[in-house]
């Protein structure tokens, strides 16, 4: 396994991320996983071949060169799609399946709550809400929503 300061990064002719390893053999389709993508997002990033394996362990993303910080960052946002909830403005019922009308950081929007056990906390305040289609919704702090949301998520919690 590569150290951070052991390879290259590249994208080739179809956009696809290219490893560069000091061996001089090169790795396409390489794809960067957050070990901790809510907890610590800029920690803690495997580069891991086509095939599943890992090349490379990133520690810290701000420790890199600017370039392969940067095609590491595009690749995430391309892959890593995680609205937040800033309000809750609506939910259809309080059995579930409910539709939810939502505020997020991207924009409104509304999402199927199948069932109670999509809701989870992964820290104290932190909640991921999944939705019939598989989007991850986020809520970073729950004391920061307004009374109504805090009021309506509680019926759900």
């Amino acid at each position: 396994m590569a150290k951070t300061t052991d390879f290259q990064l590249s994208r080739d002719a179809f956009g696809k991320l290219v490893f560069h390893g000091a061996d001089g053999v090169a790795h396409p389709g390489v794809t960067p996983v957050r070990a901790f993508p809510i907890a610590a997002p800029e920690q803690g990033i495997a580069l891991m071949s086509a095939d599943g394996h890992e090349l490379a362990w990133i520690d810290r993303l701000a420790n890199l060169p600017e370039e392969a910080r940067r095609l590491i960052e595009e690749e995430l946002a391309g892959r890593e799609f995680m609205p937040e909830i800033r309000r809750i403005k609506h939910v259809s019922s309080f059995a579930t399946p409910s539709a939810w009308e939502v505020e997020t950081d991207r924009g409104d929007t509304r999402l199927v709550l199948k069932g109670e056990e999509d809701i989870r906390r992964l820290a104290a305040g932190t909640l991921l809400i999944a939705d019939s289609h598989g989007i991850n919704f986020l809520i970073r702090d729950l004391q920061a929503l307004d009374r109504h949301s805090r009021k309506l998520l509680d019926r759900f919690l």
